[in-house]
């Protein structure tokens, strides 16, 4: 049957986005690729997508800060900051932003935009970049994409220099999703508050996430797996499955 239509965001030094296609692919979605360029000249307006991913990297070499630079493409580009603010505003689309993704869509005010006093995604508190694999809780939450997961602890990779969640209002008036196994240093690699991982806006629509749950897709891909299970495809294909069926049931 038709497949709803996914794209990928990037930027010139985003990584990761074939791992974030395939995961869209695997899960139902016919997936497009769109680079900045493409929504610059309006070649690309994202009128018939569905679902984005904002993927990973490090986006013009995070010269001024993380995803500061890819964050200004929108802000002082006219054709993509319209695709962008329009693609939000319809009620019939997802978006997930991973590492570079979750620091772009928190730059741009997407996810708390109610808020007075946005969140910042600031250095590690090691003060370095930090690369590994560790484990988060899915929370009690109304994620599209994680809700079904919730109560689960799973293993995941992390690589990113600014990822900490700097929320400077009380923890009941985020949508925290998941956190780090334990709070501590190194199971929370970057010291964020209230131990996050993963947040959504208010409508669980739009999920921003620190670890690389695209690059956690397959059993081989774990650091870490627990013994005698024959899996296909880790529980994390899951939250891209969600995705596809909730847009098929705004299309039916």
């Amino acid at each position: 049957k038709p497949r709803p239509k996914a794209a990928i965001l990037r930027e010139k030094g985003s990584n990761s986005e074939r791992e974030m296609a395939n995961a869209m692919y695997l899960a139902g979605f016919d997936v497009k690729d769109v680079h900045m360029t493409d929504l610059i000249t309006g070649r690309e307006t994202l009128e018939d997508i569905q679902f984005i991913g904002a993927v990973g990297g490090f986006s013009n070499s995070d010269v001024l800060g993380s995803a500061k630079g890819w964050a200004g493409a929108f802000l002082y580009n006219e054709k993509a900051n319209k695709a962008l603010k329009d693609f939000f505003a319809r009620p019939d689309t997802l978006s997930v932003g991973i590492c570079n993704g979750c620091q772009l869509f928190v730059e741009l005010d997407l996810i708390n935009p109610e808020h007075n006093e946005k969140p910042k995604m600031l250095h590690n508190d090691s003060h370095k970049h930090e690369s590994g694999f560790t484990s988060v809780k899915i929370e009690k939450n109304d994620s599209v994409m994680l809700s079904t997961l919730e109560g689960a602890t799973l293993g995941v990779w992390i690589s990113h220099g600014e990822g900490k969640f700097e929320l400077p209002l009380s923890e009941k008036e985020y949508n925290i999703v998941a956190k780090y196994g334990y709070d501590a240093y190194p199971a929370n690699p970057n010291g964020s508050s209230y131990n996050t991982a993963m947040m959504t806006d208010k409508t669980g629509r739009h999920l921003v996430t620190m670890p690389h749950i695209e690059r956690s897709i397959f059993q081989w891909n774990w650091a870490n797996y627990p013994k005698g299970r024959k899996d296909e495809v880790s529980p994390w294909i899951e939250a891209f499955e969600n995705a596809r069926k909730w847009i098929e049931k705004q299309l039916t």
